[in-house]
């Protein structure tokens, strides 16, 4: 009986963690999900394709001198992430595109391979908050020679307010005080549906952070 009980008290245990961490992912995901390395310099800031305020996050450490040079990665985003650039006063010299990747995996190998060409040693990954573990965790797995950070973009992160209210970042992404009423309330309710679709994007990456665990032994952790 002793040996049967024993392996019951492990199974509870494992259960018991596998309970907790569910509990922690489901109502902290802001801290679970999110990897900030804090001010840094590095090489080149790397900016994942994926939603505008990404763009926006790479102008403000470009303009606050984190890195000289900027790395637009994704199919389909990459063009449109360096024009966002550009009007924003990037100049194109400082600009390099990889227009081919389709996933987190891909961004991270075709990326390296740039970074290898020009014998970059270090760089900041710019991403979403949700999407910034697994973002690092891949650069890191696929190039443990190149020193990476993290400084994501912090549209729709929940924050909590002196009065105890939570409010949702904006990410700069304000309406521009020249804009009439009607165009600012355009853009407000754009930022609302992004919100909201940003709900279903945090909660897939936990299944992705899995997924990648497994399928490329890419940890987390």
């Amino acid at each position: 009986m002793k040996p049967r009980r024993k392996i019951l008290k492990i199974l509870l245990a494992l259960f018991a963690g596998l309970l907790l961490a569910g509990l922690t992912a489901f109502f902290f995901p802001q801290q679970v999900l999110t990897v900030d390395s804090g001010p840094v310099k590095a090489d080149v800031l790397i900016v994942l394709g994926g939603t505008s305020d990404r763009a926006m996050r790479a102008v403000e450490l470009f303009k606050a001198g984190e890195a000289p040079l900027i790395i637009c990665t994704g199919y389909g985003d990459a063009d449109a992430n360096e024009a966002y650039l550009t009007n924003s006063g990037v100049t194109k010299a400082a600009i390099w595109l990889e227009p081919k990747s389709r996933t987190t995996r891909e961004n991270a190998k075709l990326t390296i391979t740039m970074l290898h060409a020009h014998h970059l040693k270090s760089a900041i990954i710019v991403t979403s908050w949700y999407h910034s573990r697994r973002a690092l965790a891949c650069f890191e797995h696929y190039a443990p020679d190149i020193k990476f950070y993290s400084r994501p973009a912090y549209f729709g992160y929940l924050r909590r307010s002196e009065d105890g209210r939570r409010t949702a970042e904006d990410g700069g992404s304000a309406p521009h005080p020249a804009l009439s009423p009607i165009e600012a309330e355009r853009v407000r309710a754009g930022q609302r549906a992004e919100r909201k679709a940003q709900e279903g994007y945090m909660k897939a990456e936990y299944v992705k952070l899995l997924g990648y665990w497994v399928c490329y032994g890419v940890c987390p952790l």
